[in-house]
This record gives structure tokens, sequence and C-alpha cells, in this order.
């Protein structure tokens, strides 16, 4: 715990107390151990355990985020059905939303096409303390949209050129960006989408965008291999993860994602609850009076 200097101008006084008063926050509710270093898995492991183990990790890591005031970005994109949807699943589902979010933009309105092409994704963008996920990112205009004829070659090259630099700002700006690439070979992604269309629940996940898809393959892996040629930088680079099994791409992404923030080995502090108001005698109303959800189970 720092001590206020008597040399301290009055605003910075008033800055250093709320840097206490937090700091004091911290230590009510987290112990730090120092820096996380993220450990090799056992040989024989479980699925359900290291996903837990990797989800604990991922609370230390919001937690370090939200307290330091990091600004994170993580990009997912891919093959469709490759898997990206059940990774962000796992990775939000033990989060607090206020903190890690999902952003899953839909097709353009007619006024954002008149604008400025990053301009919707920068405002999808992270405050401090906040963690962003981008189910599909402005790397749309590289894909779907330069395949499918939805963006001029102009439009096109003018992407490519500028994304590197677009993403340079957002780096030097203090934003740490990780873009994941999922990868499928052509066999699973067949099965997956034949098991798609079997199942019922899982049927909405077929677009007709994703059904046109398959017409341009080829089409597909060609602006894949474009897109990598000029967008995979040595500033913001491209992890590619091999979705062919889900669950093991589910635990490297995540085990991955964890070496690429800083973050604190923070554990949390067993709290004592304060004793239970006790009864002053107020009257609640009827249970008669209110309408309950029929119990049919």
């Amino acid at each position: 715990m720092r001590a206020i200097k008597k040399s301290a101008k009055p605003e910075q006084a008033g800055e250093i107390k709320e840097d206490l008063e937090e700091e004091a926050s911290v230590e009510q509710y987290w112990h730090s151990a120092g820096r996380a270093k993220l450990r090799k898995p056992p040989k024989n492991y479980k699925y359900i355990e290291e996903m837990a183990h990797l989800q604990f990790e991922l609370i230390k890591l919001q937690e370090s985020v939200r307290l330091q005031g990091l600004k994170v970005v993580v990009i997912f994109e891919g093959r469709d059905a490759a898997g990206k949807g059940g990774v962000i699943k796992r990775i939000t589902e033990s989060l607090n939303p206020r903190v890690c979010r999902i952003a899953a933009l839909g097709t353009p309105t007619e006024k954002e096409r008149g604008q400025w092409y990053f301009q919707r994704y920068v405002a999808q963008l992270p405050a401090k303390g906040e963690i962003v996920l981008f189910d599909r990112s402005w790397y749309n205009r590289a894909g779907v949209e330069h395949v499918m004829g939805f963006c001029t070659d102009e439009e096109y090259e003018e992407f490519l050129r500028t994304a590197p630099q677009f993403e340079e700002m957002l780096i030097q700006s203090g934003i740490f960006l990780v873009k994941y690439w999922f990868s499928v070979n052509d066999e699973e992604q067949e099965r997956r989408f034949q098991e798609r269309m079997r199942s019922p629940i899982k049927r909405w996940k077929l677009s007709p965008m994703d059904t046109e898809s398959r017409k341009h393959w080829v089409e597909y892996s060609q602006a894949k291999d474009v897109m990598f040629a000029r967008t995979d930088t040595k500033i913001s680079p491209w992890f590619v993860v091999n979705a062919d099994v889900k669950k093991t791409a589910r635990l490297n992404c995540i085990a991955h994602l964890l070496q690429r923030i800083p973050y604190t080995d923070l554990t949390p502090v067993e709290v004592e609850l304060p004793p239970r108001q006790e009864d002053n005698g107020y009257k609640r109303p009827k249970r008669s009076t209110q309408n309950f959800v029929k119990a049919i189970y």
C-alpha cells in the first residue's frame, strides 16, 4: 500500500486516494500470487476437468483485465462449422458479461454501408477493463463479401491494404489483439453439415449463406490464403486452430489465449457473510396476490 506524499497536489492526492481504495477493495476479495503461469496438462487428462481448470484461469484473467484496466479483443474466424461458436461459449459461460461480451454483427444497414468500413466495428471495441470476442469481424470483407460479390474489387483491395494499418493502430493504442482462424478438413466439415441438417435443434446454425458457400469451396480457400498473405503480420499475426476435434480445439485455443494476455495469479479470498437481518415483524403479502408460474415439472 502506498503512502500519500505530502508534496502531492490536491488533485493528485485525490487520484492516489482512489487508487488506495481500489487496492483495498482488491485485497478484500482477491489474493495475488504474482504473475500467472499456465501449468502443463496431465498426460491422461479428462476433458471436463481440464476445461474447468482453464475456465478458472479465465476468471483470473477477467479480474486482471478489470482491475488493471486492460483492453482485449479476440477475433474468431474460420470455415463454416469449424467450431468457433463452441469455443466462444466455453470462454464466456464462466465469465461476467459486464466484463467479457460477444460482438456478432449482422448484415450492415444501408447507413452502415455508406460509412467507413471499420466504423461499425470500432463502436464495438472495448473500454478499459473489458474483453470483446468478435464472432466474425471486419474480416468478413476478405471472405464472404469478396467471394459472394457483396463488395467491389476496389473495396476488397482497399481492405487488404488498410486492415494491417488499422490493427496496428489498435495495438499501439494499448489493445491486446488476438486473431484465431479455425481450420477443419473437408470430411469433418461435411459430417458436421449433415449432422446439422438431421438435427432440428442444430438446423438453425445452417444459414442460407452457409449452404451457398458450399458451391464456392475453392474460392473461399483462395480468399483465405490471400487474406493470410496480406494480413498475417508480425505485430498482428494469425493463429490457426486445428478444429478437426472440437474438444481439443477448445482446450488448445483457450490455453493459447491465456498465454497471450498477461494476467495475475489471483485467488478469491473467502468472504465471511454478515448475519441476516432479524425479523422485525414485517408481514409479507399473501401468496394468492401474486402470479406464480405453474409447476408443470
